[in-house]
């Protein structure tokens, strides 16, 4: 059976739990709730066959059905936690979903406290999964002007630092390979993949580059500022 031609599903986690940042999947960002943007770049895309959002909050599921996205169950509590991995939401949204494994080919989690990826990401990003044929595929960002190979760690009794990369601290910045740092924008997955090994992080997996800007992270109130700095940005270019 061909994985790649059965139907692809986006699912979208947003637990209703954060302490950082309380209420922050639906907490408004330039005017619009921040899973909304989640949505809509799904929607958009033209990718999809279904759009679910993982949700244990009524109130998340009554925004995100308003959005257009589909809110088929409530999840557990008992996945809602704060240690429960990511990947292991969407691996139980499947086995709800299409208990016999027979539906779909491919997923992507497409995580809400990401709202700056676009439609057009989403499309770019699934073309090259379906063209490299790997069995997951993560988002990624370049590091910017910090540059990791320089990384140290400090005593926290006497302040003595210890880089991680003594080698590489010596080596000129032009000369070092590039890093990249995951980012939760859109990570895909084969179906059978994901329900067997309940994540996308698998020794095969492959990198697909995204503008640093359009895979910001929300964790905390700052982040949330800068993502609505970027946003006002990219409104007055266009």
């Amino acid at each position: 059976m061909n994985s790649m031609r059965l139907e692809v599903i986006a699912i979208i986690p947003a637990r209703g739990g954060s302490k950082r940042v309380p209420g922050k999947n639906i907490r408004l960002l330039g005017g619009k709730p921040l899973i909304a943007y989640s949505i809509e770049a799904a929607l958009t895309s033209g990718v999809f066959n279904r759009v679910v959002v993982s949700t244990d909050s009524e109130e998340i599921a009554t925004v995100s059905q308003e959005w257009g996205a589909e809110v088929p169950f409530l999840r557990s509590s008992n996945i809602s936690d704060d240690v429960t991995p990511v990947s292991a939401v969407t691996a139980d949204a499947l086995e709800r979903l299409d208990p016999e494994a027979q539906r779909y080919g491919a997923v992507a989690q497409l995580m809400a406290n990401c709202p700056m990826r676009t439609a057009d990401d989403i499309a770019s990003s699934y073309r090259q999964f379906c063209d490299s044929r790997a069995d997951s595929q993560i988002s990624v960002v370049r590091y910017g002007w910090q540059n990791p190979w320089w990384a140290m760690k400090r005593d926290t009794a006497d302040f003595r630092l210890d880089p991680l990369f003594p080698q590489e601290m010596t080596a000129r910045s032009q000369d070092l390979p590039e890093l990249f740092c995951p980012t939760g924008a859109i990570w895909w997955g084969r179906v059978s993949v994901i329900r067997e090994r309940k994540t996308f992080h698998i020794p095969e997996r492959t990198g697909w580059e995204i503008d640093w800007k359009h895979g910001v992270d929300i964790d905390t109130a700052e982040d949330l500022e800068f993502a609505e700095a970027i946003l006002n940005m990219s409104r007055k270019e266009n």
